[in-house]
């Protein structure tokens, strides 16, 4: 069992799950690289996850002195704010949901 009473997420993580813990690393810019480690994603994982929310402009880049950063837009924060009420809901909604649930990790749901 985990912080929230359920049972450990499964392994794979779905693709809602990523997005929104991408969104969560970024939203004060960040490099490609720090979003391929602490996602724990594939370079190729990362390029298909990066080139998807930048054409969804839920992501931004920046460059800042010759470095690419990535940094949550307006509308990423407001995805990743729906996404965090949903998963709320869904936990609290009794036990009809709780084995489906994929809950993210405590750090990925603290409010701003």
């Amino acid at each position: 069992m985990n912080d929230w009473g359920l049972n450990p997420a499964p392994k794979r993580r779905d693709k809602l799950y990523i997005i929104a813990e991408i969104l969560e690393i970024a939203k004060d810019g960040v490099l490609k690289t720090q979003i391929m480690y602490r996602a724990n994603l594939s370079f190729t994982q990362l390029n298909d996850y990066l080139k998807f929310m930048l054409n969804k402009e839920l992501l931004e880049k920046v460059t800042l002195n010759e470095k690419e950063f990535y940094k949550a837009t307006e509308k990423g924060i407001n995805f990743l704010q729906r996404y965090r009420e949903i998963t709320e809901l869904l936990k609290t909604e009794g036990n009809n949901y709780k084995n489906n649930v994929k809950i993210p990790p405590p750090h990925l749901l603290k409010r701003n």
